[in-house]
């Protein structure tokens, strides 16, 4: 059993596609493409074959264009019925899997919990970061969004700072 810290969140299958089995995951990978090449840690509200929690082999298949879904197959799920059980399920890989980060750099699950001060006043944590096509909108405990863009982290600190 992994620790929440010990994985990080790439993708969520959202839907079925097509009656063979196939699958549509939001990827949350810089390219959706880097889905491809990663190890799948099952989520966990993930079933195969009345088995939760197992691990899931998927095989990627393409690339939605001008989108960061992808169609893949999972092994396992031949038919639509089968491919909508998976609907909802949260796909990580072991943090441990990741390369290196340089200096100045950070993966967006380390902003999770982080203060964000603007002017000198905390003005909310981080819950969640979101990307809805325009950059990434830090989402706060409080219910406020904000953008992330130009925003200065320290890593140390645990402190967010924007404009």
């Amino acid at each position: 059993m992994h620790k929440d810290t010990d994985k990080i969140l790439v993708g969520k299958i959202v839907a079925a596609q097509g009656i063979k089995g196939e699958v549509r995951i939001q990827t949350y990978t810089e390219n959706p493409v880097d889905f491809s090449d990663l190890e799948i840690i099952t989520g966990a509200h993930s079933c195969v074959q009345g088995e939760c929690d197992s691990p899931l082999q998927i095989k990627f298949v393409r690339a939605v264009p001008n989108s960061d879904v992808i169609i893949a197959r999972v092994d396992g799920i031949n038919d639509r019925n089968a491919a909508e059980g998976l609907r909802g399920t949260e796909l990580f890989i072991d943090r441990d899997t990741l390369p290196e980060l340089k200096p100045g750099e950070y993966y967006q699950a380390d902003l999770i919990g982080m203060d964000v001060v603007r002017a000198g006043e905390i003005i909310g944590r981080v819950d969640a970061v979101q990307n809805f096509g325009a950059g990434d909108i830090l989402e706060l405990g409080n219910g406020d969004m904000v953008s992330f863009a130009g925003a200065d982290v320290d890593i140390a600190t645990r402190k967010i700072t924007i404009k």
